[in-house]
């Protein structure tokens, strides 16, 4: 019988590795298109609701999103893992597992709406905040059962109606939400403007499962008593994860200024944008990681064939964050309220590295089954980083004038906790030599890259983005992260050859 341990990594000639590649590569696209138009819409909507709100009520928007979407994060219950991997392994019994979803999700958004509301009570915040929280979560039921849908066209790798639901979600949004702002219903009509979008959301992905599947919504009693125990033991990593920025808003509304949430807000929103491709890889790759947990040669060269993207994105997003941070934050939201946005976005940058890897090796941890171990090591991440932030918030508040740099460098500090508990987890030899390689030659890539930018003067951001992609890219190829075959391949793709 082979030893696990030492088991031989496949070579690139092997037929199976193409096909993760194409596979992971489909996947991936679907999404990163749907994810390019989201992020354009959710842009302009951060924009039109910072430029008519102002930094002290767009903080008050954070607050509350944030406290929403922990809420629903607990009304998932780990429905995201579970029946995507549930989809993914069995390839049945998708109409039952849908229709227990969307009853658990209808139950738990009563039962998490009463409690926000008591939440916000016990913490001392006033009756508008109560009513904005609760009125918030309302609005927001409507996409979290479209939501339920997409779980299951992840499961079967049909990324394409996930990312038209999202779309259409996000471009109602925008424009129910600028007449709203027009008519001077402030965060009011904003909430209600993301319900109607929601509403239209779950109509479209209705209509695409009814397309994928010849199977009908089951309602049992039995299935969702299943859905629920399933999730049990991935929940703990899901809300471990959620209660980070609930708690970065509310230890910074409590420590900080209106304004610093605002600011700490709006820098979030970009580093939300940031991050997309993280989630997109990771959201790719998990159907098949979950199919190849059993067998750790399949499982290595799955993850080996995520790494070597991600990495090279994640260091180009570092580097272009450091360097545009104040050219992005102003392109945004103006020359008004927002600028100190741009000093939180610097201080976060090198964390994003870590956030990256963190996000696809825990991706991978996960498809194995062992997230409770994992929760377990993000709640030690998260009382570190509470801890830092309760010392820093005040310390830069004072300092800076700007708590939200001590949620930064807490972030940044405590992330490492995380990878180094990802990187236990795994299974043995999961990390091939050549994927660490990789990791270096793209941090030498990133490191050309920002020594030549820092020699240059300051350039605008539709000049300087352009130009640092290109120029990373450029140092991409020379250090071998980016390989002249690919290239070539990409070449004959565009002339259709």
């Amino acid at each position: 019988m082979t030893n696990p341990s030492v088991t031989q990594v496949p070579q690139p000639t092997q037929p199976e590795v193409p096909r993760a590649s194409s596979s992971l590569a489909r996947n991936a696209s679907h999404l990163l298109m749907g994810q390019a138009a989201t992020t354009v819409l959710a842009v302009l909507l951060s924009a039109a609701l910072g430029r008519a709100l102002g930094a002290a009520d767009f903080g008050l928007l954070f607050l509350v999103s944030s406290m929403a979407q922990f809420a629903f994060v607990v009304v998932e219950w780990g429905q995201p893992q579970y029946v995507v991997r549930q989809v993914a392994q069995a390839g049945q019994g998708s109409g039952e597992l849908l229709g227990a979803t969307l009853m658990l999700r209808v139950i738990g958004t009563v039962a998490l709406t009463a409690a926000t509301v008591v939440t916000t009570w016990a913490f001392g915040y006033d009756l508008r905040t109560r009513g904005l929280a609760a009125l918030l979560m309302a609005c927001m039921l409507p996409f979290v059962l479209a939501q339920a849908f997409t779980l299951i066209f992840r499961g079967r790798e049909r990324m394409e109606y996930e990312s038209l639901t999202a779309v259409v979600n996000k471009g109602f949004t925008l424009g129910f939400t600028l007449i709203a702002l027009s008519m001077g219903l402030g965060l009011e009509g904003a909430f209600i403007a993301q319900g109607i979008a929601g509403l239209l959301a779950l109509l479209a992905a209705a209509l695409f499962f009814r397309r994928l599947e010849d199977t009908s919504l089951q309602f049992r009693r039995r299935a969702a008593i299943k859905v629920l125990m399933g999730g049990t033991p991935l929940v703990i990593m899901s809300v471990a994860i959620a209660s980070q920025s609930y708690i970065e808003a509310v230890v910074l509304s409590k420590l900080g200024s209106a304004e610093s949430t605002g600011w700490f807000g709006a820098a979030k929103v970009i580093l939300g944008t940031l991050i997309a491709p993280a989630t997109i890889l990771g959201s790719s790759a998990y159907p098949r990681l979950s199919r190849a947990a059993s067998d750790l040669r399949t499982f290595r060269t799955e993850l080996h064939v995520a790494i070597r993207p991600l990495m090279a994105v994640a260091v180009l997003g570092s580097v272009g964050t450091y360097l545009f941070a104040a050219e992005a934050v102003r392109f945004i939201y103006g020359e008004g309220d927002f600028g100190p946005a741009a000093t939180v976005l610097q201080v976060f940058a090198p964390g994003l590295l870590l956030l990256f890897l963190d996000i696809l090796l825990g991706t991978g941890v996960l498809a194995i089954g062992r997230s409770v171990p994992l929760a377990i090591g993000k709640v030690v991440t998260i009382g570190a980083h509470t801890t830092l932030a309760v010392l820093l918030v005040p310390y830069c508040q004072e300092r800076f004038a700007n708590g939200g740099i001590g949620i930064a460098i807490a972030f940044c500090l405590s992330e490492l906790i995380m990878f180094l508990t990802a990187i236990w987890l795994l299974p043995r030899s999961s990390i091939q030599l050549v994927s660490i390689l990789d990791c270096g030659r793209a941090l030498i890539a990133g490191g050309i890259t920002l020594g030549l930018f820092l020699m240059l003067p300051s350039l605008p951001l539709v000049i300087g983005g352009p130009l640092c992609v290109a120029v990373f890219g450029i140092a991409s190829v020379m250090t071998g992260i980016i390989r002249k075959a690919e290239l070539e391949h990409i070449r004959m793709k565009l002339l259709g050859r």
